[in-house]
């Protein structure tokens, strides 16, 4: 592949309007768009019959499901679902993550027009997790509940909110439940190409519940055009995904759109390979990452950065998973957070001592209900941070929030209608011109230059004011604390809203008690080692000279971590600082305290 056709130059048209808002296009056309995914599986069953989509570990080696194969099933448990009486108004809850089974489900379902809601494992697995399940069944009212395993999920099917509901299983099938094979199976009087034909760009297959980091759950009503489109919009930014099928190793989970339509979607579009990885970035599972990344050779790397740098630490012991992981590399994308400098470097350096360059480095910007990609980065650049330009067939309006900072609105054919069941959310969502008001900010990384794109600068929402009046951008500052606290936190929670001082409560990392001696204190960590070690961070900040806002004057460490059943992690993992300063206030009030031995401050 030449150096060219890796990506296509930035090329920004910017328009100032009176109000002082401006507008930004790319100045490159969009591609034509296909009606429907369905079309996608069609050109690949007829062209490349034989190559595998979707692929899961099976003993040493992995269960392949090639194109044609593919296409064959999911016509089969199409005819099946329409056998059931089954439609628009009957969506599928699924339970259980990625996996071969769960994808041939879903294009079925979307291939005759009928949603799929896949929720998050551990709704299902983690004991008090189970409410969120409770409330999204009780929103979305499926007629059928789909997870892999029986024995797993057991607890979840047979919760009293599932009665009546048909019960679909792969293996370990429970009494009364249905068996997939029987879906496979078909159903031969059923005219599958005529509820094909009436499945058309707006039709709603899929709805992805939001994290409920701010409020209860919201359902992204997503179109055939949304996912379309925006497949449409990635292929014009990376040419070389039209002429180079992509083969990725993939763990992002499906219930949250990068996973289950930015990288599922990619594949089908252009004909590509997804090899699910069944491993996490966490430490019990990133083993089996690194053993699906030695046995498969990807083309292009999806992670959010702590994975990267679990990754990266692997890759420097393993010299095999350096050439495996490297070889056939054309793109590394981070998504959720700053990439660390130091992982950049690590990575590039890697790649230049496999094979003498360094692939695309890049990320891009959206959320659940811009299908998700909005920006991206698709020139090579020298640094992390930066979320691009806008992708074609995007507008994106600037407002003025402060200085160089801008509130960002999106408006393009990616762009839900919206929330399942909510019109009072729905009509909130969208300014009087009909953009959708996503709460991000932005900041141009070069004012003279738009197509230098711009870089996150937190979610507005979070923001707060101290006592003084000062404004904190929690986001930015967090990303801030997250690089300069490495080895130490995990994730931190920036407090200070309406108090005289900026504070952190760190999320340590799992092994901060083996490296320090911690021991626990009603809720907070407690070692004079560790506690020393976040002064020196805190002192080494107020050497560079921060303002006030940026200044952290006290930090505590939490002994407990973030609890997904009492809603202080989201289904994507994030964490709901709200719901953890609320929960946790008599340590929120420790940390202010004039006196108190678990408290680092300055």
């Amino acid at each position: 592949m030449t150096e060219s056709s890796k990506y296509r130059p930035h090329k920004v048209v910017r328009e100032d309007r009176d109000d002082g808002s401006i507008i930004l296009t790319s100045g490159h056309e969009m591609s034509r768009v296909v009606d429907t995914s369905s079309e996608w599986l069609h050109h690949w069953a007829e062209n490349a019959p034989d190559r595998c989509f979707l692929a899961e570990r099976a003993g040493a080696g992995w269960r392949e499901v090639g194109y044609a194969e593919t296409l064959q099933q999911v016509r089969s448990v199409a005819a099946a679902l329409l056998a059931r009486g089954m439609g628009p108004g009957t969506p599928i809850l699924i339970l259980s993550g990625n996996g071969v089974d769960h994808g041939i489900l879903s294009l079925a379902a979307h291939y005759v027009g009928i949603p799929t809601v896949p929720v998050a494992e551990q709704y299902s697995l983690i004991p008090g997790a189970q409410t969120q399940l409770e409330y999204v069944v009780g929103l979305i009212d499926p007629k059928m509940i789909f997870a892999v395993d029986g024995d797993t999920f057991g607890k979840a099917m047979s919760m009293p909110q599932m009665a009546g509901r048909e019960a679909v299983v792969s293996r370990n099938v429970p009494d009364g439940a249905t068996s997939f094979a029987e879906l496979l199976a078909g159903d031969g009087a059923v005219d599958v190409d005529a509820a094909r034909a009436q499945v058309g760009p707006d039709s709603v297959v899929k709805i992805l519940m939001t994290s409920g980091s701010t409020s209860a759950p919201k359902g992204v009503m997503t179109t055939h055009r949304m996912m379309c489109a925006n497949q449409t919009m990635l292929s014009d930014a990376l040419p070389f995904l039209r002429t180079h099928p992509p083969r990725i190793v993939d763990w992002l989970p499906w219930n949250h759109v990068f996973g289950g339509s930015h990288n599922f979607n990619m594949m089908l579009a252009n004909g590509g390979s997804l090899y699910v990885d069944e491993g996490k970035p966490v430490p019990a599972l990133i083993g089996k990452s690194v053993e699906n990344n030695r046995l498969v050779s990807a083309t292009m790397a999806f992670n959010v950065p702590v994975g990267f740098a679990m990754m990266r630490d692997a890759m420097r012991e393993d010299a095999a998973l350096r050439e495996s992981y490297f070889r056939d590399l054309d793109m590394l994308f981070y998504a959720g957070a700053s990439l660390p400098q130091d992982v950049w470097r690590d990575l590039s350096d890697m790649a230049m001592e496999v094979r003498g360059d360094v692939p695309l480095m890049n990320s891009s910007w959206g959320l659940t209900e811009t299908g998700p990609a909005s920006l991206i980065q698709h020139e090579p650049t020298d640094r992390s941070g930066i979320v691009g330009v806008p992708m074609t067939g995007n507008v994106i309006k600037l407002i003025p929030e402060s200085g160089d900072r801008y509130e960002v609105r999106v408006k393009g054919p990616n762009i839900m209608s919206g929330y399942f069941k909510n019109p009072e959310k729905t009509a909130e969502a969208f300014d009087d011109e009909g953009f959708f008001c996503t709460g991000d900010a932005m900041a141009f990384v070069d004012p003279s230059d738009m197509n230098m794109g711009l870089r996150f600068d937190g979610r507005i929402s979070e923001d707060f004011k101290l006592m003084s009046g000062t404004w904190v951008r929690a986001a930015t500052l967090r990303l801030e604390l997250l690089r300069e606290f490495k080895g130490i936190a995990a994730d931190v929670v920036i407090t200070g809203a309406d108090r005289s001082e900026v504070g952190v409560m760190i999320v340590p990392v799992p092994d901060i008690v083996e490296r320090f001696g911690a021991a626990d204190d009603d809720g907070a960590l407690v070692s004079d080692a560790l506690l020393q070690a976040i002064r020196d961070v805190l002192q080494a900040r107020m050497d560079t000279g921060v303002g006030s806002a940026a200044r952290i004057m006290r930090a505590i460490v939490l002994s407990e971590p973030p609890s997904m059943a009492e809603g202080e992690i989201t289904a994507k993992g994030n964490l709901n600082f709200r719901k953890i300063q609320t929960r946790r206030a008599a340590l929120l009030d420790r940390l202010y305290a004039k006196d108190d031995a678990s408290v680092a401050r300055l």
